[in-house]
């Protein structure tokens, strides 16, 4: 990846890390911010403290994720990656998100190999450099294994 493309990404990471799209804030604001079948599933990376929640609700009629909101507390990779995926995810089918959640986790495993594919990740592809720094893959990973959790306890409600 080039240096100039480098920078893109984490110009994007720390924009989203600031603007944080999906942030419910407190935990009582999560509670109240969706209705219909929903899920909701906490994730803490013991290694440098980052917590999120995740609440995931389906949109009764068609099935489809209609929301993803969060609240959390942690570094600006974590944050920022909890804003991403709740722009990613409403839409799609449970089935979709887990297979949007099995990407994202085979890029971030990558150790920065390869290229991974913007067509399927969209912004996400962002954390690819992130996947580099195996101390920083958990972060960037727990609003993505919290999203799963709910859309398996979801998909078996």
């Amino acid at each position: 990846m080039s240096a100039s493309l480098d920078n893109l990404y984490q110009q994007v990471i720390l924009d989203h890390a600031k603007a944080r799209h999906g942030d419910a804030g407190s935990l009582d604001d999560l509670a109240a911010a969706t209705t219909g079948p929903h899920a909701e599933h906490y994730e803490r990376n013991p290694t440098c403290g980052d917590e999120i929640t995740v609440r995931l609700a389906l949109d009764p009629e068609t099935g489809r994720v209609a929301d993803l909101r969060w609240s959390g507390a942690g570094c600006s990779i974590s944050m920022a990656s909890a804003s991403v995926l709740s722009q990613l995810a409403p839409g799609r089918t449970l089935d979709e998100l887990a297979a949007l959640v099995g990407e994202f986790r085979e890029m971030m495993r990558s150790r920065g190999a390869g290229e991974p594919d913007d067509e399927v990740l969209g912004d996400a592809v962002v954390f690819h450099g992130v996947s580099k720094f195996v101390m920083r893959v958990k972060c960037g990973m727990l609003a993505w294994v919290a999203a799963e959790v709910c859309g398996r306890e979801l998909a078996t409600a």
